[in-house]
């Protein structure tokens, strides 16, 4: 399978140009009108909170919005930033 998510993760495996900046644990997970929005204590020694906001192009069932609830309040996200390039 070639999408772009594929794609992506084996570019990012060859070229590490992205450092992580922050690991938050999901503590709570607010359905909104076409996603969710997630919020969280970053990780030590961040200890700060984060907020993040998903939206869907496509309209989600109450089922598919509830299991995707669920499963978005058990996770934790990794946040990461593309290095910049020094010159030299």
């Amino acid at each position: 399978m070639d999408t772009s998510r594929t794609r992506l993760r084996g570019q990012a495996a060859a070229h590490p140009a992205f450092e992580p900046i922050a690991t938050v644990e999901i503590d709570a997970v607010t359905p909104s009108d076409r996603g969710f929005t997630l919020t969280g204590q970053g990780t030590s020694p961040d200890q700060v909170e984060y907020r993040v906001d998903m939206h869907f192009e496509l309209p989600l069932d109450p089922r598919t919005r509830t299991v995707l609830g669920e499963l978005l309040s058990q996770s934790d996200l990794t946040i990461s930033r593309r290095q910049r390039k020094r010159n030299s």
